[in-house]
């Protein structure tokens, strides 16, 4: 039985002609290689405009009853220029006037977005020779708008099946009714995985623009190693944070089924980039895997002589948030003290309110709210055999003179989230990317 791999490009790898090209020379590489999912047409230069972009323009234009002549022919000829380009005998205008009648008769949103995606699939399909296949017919979502798993792998493995190689647009699938519904921005990588998943791939290729995950953000680090490799539970602390190449909901699909990923790079295929796995048993190159942040947080701080002997003094604290719809991030706490870290923003306007109900359901001698704190990750399976990593850690940050707010050790041992002022956050980040990464 012939193995299969998934890949996925995103927009920039079939941003125009040219990198259709090197997308097509990657696939055909290896016969393995057969299910391709694709995103709409990416920026060429910084200052282009995304083609989901500009099909978001054009709905918002139709949506103020305005004229969309001129935003929807820079559309088509966007495309047209894709397919003359690569020397196609192809014409889109039926689908052009389609997508158009449909938004000036005020279609969806989600299909007018995902119609990028379906465009640039119908012409990668007829370049490479392959069988296309609409995302709509094989990917499925509940009236709720969550994703019917069920319906859709086995709806899709048949229509994969039918098909030796084949063509699937990203970013979207369709409700009960009928109607497109799609992912959040970057949905491509879950239609991807998803496809992974219904194919029952030995390896889904998440093709982008670069050569794999970093070990920290290059707008803070100089040139930061690239992850060779890392498991699935280290992507999900360090993608918590942000750090991540591709969607984060793109992990579960594959993660269930067991199939590793591989982020690679379109524009330099011959790097290895890195490679996504359920368990590792290599040796890390570095004691930590990476490191990653996000500034945004606050800390509500419940202070009650005897809090420790309370039964169910948290459960009260944690029912006024749920009251007020807001999800904690971490709990550190004291015998007497009882911190709960949130995002400012969840909190933004109902502070004293929020303050006065906590006094007032646990009872509390003291609740204040601290704002301006950053929170950083560090990561790495190889943390655990590792002694004194959490001492490097915080002798790295005061080395820099910086005040560690917060403290949380996982369970795992595989992760250290420390808390630090905004001010200091890039500072800190740095210090400990230095003190466990020693360039030679």
């Amino acid at each position: 039985m012939q193995q299969t791999k998934v890949l996925k490009f995103g927009g920039s790898s079939l941003a125009d002609a040219a990198q259709f090209r090197k997308v097509a020379a990657i696939i055909r590489a290896e016969p393995e290689r057969r299910y391709v999912v694709a995103s709409a047409p990416g920026k060429r230069f910084p200052e282009d405009i995304k083609v989901t972009d500009m099909l978001y323009d054009c709905f918002d234009l139709a949506a103020r009853k305005e004229n969309i002549d001129e935003a929807f022919a820079k559309i088509e000829a966007r495309y047209n220029g894709i397919v003359t380009d690569l020397g196609l005998d192809m014409d889109l205008t039926p689908e052009f006037r389609k997508i158009r009648m449909a938004i000036e008769h005020h279609a969806g949103k989600d299909y007018v977005a995902s119609r990028g995606e379906y465009l640039n699939s119908l012409i990668l399909a007829r370049y490479l020779g392959f069988a296309f296949i609409d995302a709509e017919a094989g990917i499925f979502f509940n009236d709720d708008g969550t994703f019917d798993d069920k319906h859709t792998y086995k709806a899709l493995s048949a229509l994969l099946a039918e098909a030796d190689y084949a063509v699937v647009p990203g970013f979207y699938g369709s409700m009960p009714n009928g109607t497109i519904k799609t992912f959040s921005r970057g949905g491509s990588d879950v239609t991807g995985a998803i496809v992974a998943r219904a194919a029952d791939a030995v390896l889904y290729e998440n093709w982008t623009d670069v050569s794999g995950m970093l070990m920290a953000d290059p707008r803070l680090v100089e040139h930061p190693r690239v992850i060779e490799e890392i498991t699935y539970r280290e992507l999900r602390e360090l993608a918590y944070m942000g750090a991540t190449v591709m969607h984060e909901e793109a992990i579960f699909p594959v993660r269930e089924a067991c199939i590793p990923i591989n982020i690679r790079n379109t524009n330099a295929p011959e790097d290895p980039g890195t490679m996504i796995v359920p368990n590792s048993e290599t040796a890390p190159a570095t004691v930590i895997t990476g490191v990653a942040g996000r500034k945004g947080f606050s800390s509500i701080t419940i202070e009650k002589d005897r809090m420790n002997t309370e039964v169910g003094f948290g459960r009260k604290v944690l029912s006024v948030l749920e009251d007020f719809g807001v999800s904690f991030e971490h709990i550190p706490t004291g015998i007497d003290t009882m911190s709960v870290v949130v995002a400012t923003a969840s909190i933004a306007g109902c502070k004293e309110a929020l303050i006065g109900r906590i006094f007032r359901d646990a009872n509390a001698d003291s609740v204040t709210i601290d704002d301006n704190m950053a929170l950083i990750a560090i990561v790495g399976r190889g943390m655990v055999s590792n002694k004194g990593t959490a001492g490097r850690v915080f002798t790295a940050i005061a080395d820099q003179d910086i005040n560690i707010r917060m403290i949380d050790q996982g369970s795992g041992e595989n992760n250290i989230i420390v808390g630090v002022n905004e001010r200091d956050y890039d500072a800190a980040l740095q210090a400990i990317y230095r003190e466990f990464v020693r360039e030679d």
